[in-house]
């Protein structure tokens, strides 16, 4: 009798997981299923009130066709933005790994020292230094370039990335190294091919976070580009809420919403697995 008693309780809260596992997923994923339904609607439909979220006279890709033909269109921002979030994952990735190995591996004077001074950077809010940044890549012949935005981005990720790769190349036993050393393995043999491959799931989440951050970032992009051939998908998306003549076409705010969220959700998706493991290894010394 306790038994089954036992065995019921056990039912009952494997239900309860489950059912608030999946309200809770339902409460995620509506508005973006809502948003996405909504580009699919014709422009004039897409004015009226958004209930029912779905088309009630006939999917049509109008709004993606008007949301080409805002400023220079929507190649340009959308090659913008991923040059732009390409080479901030590649320098930040770079970077952040030999970084994160010199603090875990190597011995040199004041390495507590630099190292606490990278990580106090992340308390100064960005608001606060665009000034001096847009000054220096003045001074620099670099203000409304693509790669100053590139440049900017990087020095914003570095940080957080390079704590994640000290604390992921930490968590690798020395005993591997060491095995590595007594097989005559230099110091960039031991990083490429010993090292590296143990600490791809942190690699995978700076990647992913350096990614997301640069293509999703408005406020530097707004301050830094000037130049219309130069902006990326957030600033084409403020040309599209301004609207013209004052009126908003929502089917195309919400056509550019889906554009740039596609992108990140794919590579979730696909990456979800290291960036959990990663987290992880970042987290636990």
């Amino acid at each position: 009798m306790a038994q089954a008693r036992s065995r019921s309780s056990r039912l009952w809260l494997r239900i309860a997981e489950h059912s608030t596992g999946m309200i809770a997923s339902v409460l995620f994923i509506a508005p973006i299923v809502w948003a996405v339904l909504s580009t699919f609607k014709p422009a004039q439909e897409a004015r009226q009130p958004p209930l029912p979220p779905w088309p009630t006279t006939g999917f049509s890709v109008e709004n993606y066709r008007t949301l080409d033909t805002f400023g220079d269109g929507l190649w340009l921002p959308a090659q913008n933005s991923l040059y732009v979030a390409s080479m901030t994952v590649i320098l930040s990735v770079i970077v952040s790994v030999l970084a994160g190995y010199g603090f875990s591996r190597f011995r040199f004077p004041m390495k507590d020292v630099f190292f606490i001074v990278i990580l106090s950077t992340i308390m100064i809010p960005f608001q606060s230094i665009l000034t001096p940044i847009f000054l220096v890549l003045t001074k620099v012949g670099l203000h409304n370039t693509l790669t100053g935005l590139v440049l900017v981005y990087v020095t914003l990720q570095l940080p957080f990335s390079i704590f994640m790769m000290r604390n992921a190349f930490d968590a690798v036993p020395r005993e591997i190294e060491e095995a590595a050393r007594m097989d005559g393995a230099n110091n960039v043999t031991m990083l490429l091919k010993v090292m590296l491959p143990l600490v791809w799931p942190g690699i995978v989440t700076i990647a992913l976070f350096a990614f997301l951050g640069a293509w999703n970032e408005f406020l530097a992009a707004l301050v830094l580009m000037t130049d219309q051939s130069k902006f990326t998908l957030p600033i084409m998306m403020t040309a599209l809420q301004s609207g013209r003549f004052g009126a908003i076409d929502w089917g195309a705010v919400q056509a550019g919403v889906t554009v740039m969220m596609v992108p990140c959700l794919v590579l979730f998706l696909l990456l979800q697995r290291f960036y959990i493991r990663g987290l992880m290894a970042g987290a636990v010394k």
